[in-house]
């Protein structure tokens, strides 16, 4: 016996609870990293928005961008950034922050780009872009493999570097000159 396509007292489809659950999910844990003082908690809460994110992925139909958020969003730049944290022995924010004074602009900013944003979901084929991206992994691992290789090395070594140069900072002594 399977599960059913929709819940059988409500007769919504799971793919829908799920949705709302990762949305929910990730804009939750999206402004516990802007809110949070203690910045190692802040790094953790990134990390589950950028899951919930990949989950969003995964139900969009692109599972080679689902994996890639998880490989590259959670499995590198988060792990980075809370050992830069960690290095630099600095737990917790500040009493007053300063993008605190800036909050008026930073409204204007976030009513305009909520704008653009309602602005162009509304104006995308959704079926399309369904379409495109159930029909595009295997074509898109195809060219970032041999025709975007080149690029794809450099962007890599260019992140090992990013890497060893965040150490390197992170690792100074205080007194010491910076390079």
């Amino acid at each position: 016996m399977g599960i059913p396509d929709t819940m059988p007292i409500l007769g919504i489809r799971w793919e829908d609870v799920l949705f709302v659950i990762l949305a929910a999910t990730m804009l939750g844990t999206g402004l516990l990293v802007v809110t949070m003082r203690d910045i190692i908690r802040c790094g953790l809460a990134m990390i589950a928005c950028f899951g919930a994110l990949s989950g969003l992925y995964v139900l969009a139909g692109a599972p080679l961008v689902a994996a890639a958020e998880v490989l590259v969003y959670i499995g590198a730049i988060s792990v980075l950034i809370l050992f830069a944290i960690m290095l630099t022995q600095t737990k917790s924010a500040p009493a007053r922050l300063v993008f605190q004074t800036q909050a008026v602009p930073a409204a204007i900013a976030a009513v305009v780009l909520a704008i653009v944003i309602a602005l162009t979901v509304s104006a995308t084929d959704w079926g399309a872009v369904g379409q495109r991206i159930a029909a595009g992994s295997e074509e898109i691992a195809r060219i970032l493999f041999s025709t975007y290789l080149l690029p794809f090395e450099i962007v890599s070594v260019l992140l090992l570097a990013a890497v060893v140069g965040g150490v390197f900072l992170a690792k100074q002594e205080r007194g010491e000159p910076r390079l």
